[in-house]
This record gives C-alpha cells, sequence and structure tokens, in this order.
C-alpha cells in the first residue's frame, strides 16, 4: 500500500474518533466494542493483543491541570506494523489533542500532553495500522 492511500485510511479512522467513543463505553453492551473500538473489556478479534495495544495512561495532577502521559508497549520498527498515533479526548469526546508517531524515528509510541484547567475523564486512543483503534480511560 502506497504511503498516501495509507495516510487517508489512518485519517478516516482517526474521523470515527469522535463518534463511537459513548458508543464503546455505555453502560449496555453494543455491537461496535471489540469491533470499531477495542477496549481491555471488549478486544474483539484482537484478544491476544491487548498488553500491546492499549494505551496507558499516566496522570500527573499540578497546580492547575494535570500532565498526561500516554504508553502504547508496541514495537515501531517499520511502516509494516506501528502505532499511528495517540489522541485524547475530554469528557465529552471532544478532541484535545494528538500526537503522529513515525516508525523508525520515534523508537517508542510515547505522548506527552500538559492540560491546564481541565479535570474530568480523559479518553486515550492509540491507532495501530493492523490492530485498529484502542481506547482506555482515566480520571483527571
Amino acid at each position: 500500500m502506497d504511503r498516501r492511500k495509507f495516510i487517508q485510511l489512518g485519517l478516516a479512522g482517526g474521523a470515527s474518533t469522535l463518534i463511537a467513543p459513548k458508543i464503546v463505553l455505555a453502560a449496555t453492551p453494543d455491537p461496535m466494542a471489540g469491533g470499531v473500538y477495542h477496549t481491555t473489556d471488549a478486544p474483539g478479534r484482537w484478544n491476544k493483543k491487548v498488553a500491546s495495544h492499549l494505551p496507558n495512561i499516566e496522570v500527573e495532577k499540578q497546580e492547575n491541570g494535570a500532565k498526561i502521559r500516554i504508553v502504547t508497549r508496541h514495537g515501531m520498527d517499520d511502516y509494516e506494523h506501528y502505532i499511528i498515533k495517540h489522541m485524547i479526548l475530554d469528557g465529552n469526546y471532544r478532541f484535545i489533542d494528538e500526537r503522529l508517531f513515525t516508525p523508525g524515528k520515534d523508537k517508542e509510541p510515547v505522548s506527552e500532553f500538559t492540560l491546564e484547567g481541565y479535570s474530568g475523564p480523559i479518553y486515550a486512543l492509540s491507532a495501530c495500522n493492523q490492530h485498529d483503534t484502542w481506547l482506555n480511560m482515566a480520571e483527571i
């Protein structure tokens, strides 16, 4: 697959991240959980990939907000299999920020964000080019 087509597919997947988190985290089971988005509880067909694809969220509370560190324990060797990006959403599933990764250049998929004046739930998404998008949540 050429790089342009790959980027287009990645952007299309990223655009869907604004809608699907509400469905995945709903109290009642939904067929999209484990299908479009994957979580610890709903890994779908990738049940053996949770440890290497779920974004781990570290929160360091600060005086006026928090410092967020997202780590996905996944290799970044080449374009055949890597983490494309991390995204963070607020408690209303609105986009806050993202970090794109480049295989070979980025040794590991780690993102750091500073959120000022924010408290409440934060959602992190980790997008893999082969194993879809993974969602996790933490409280600030």
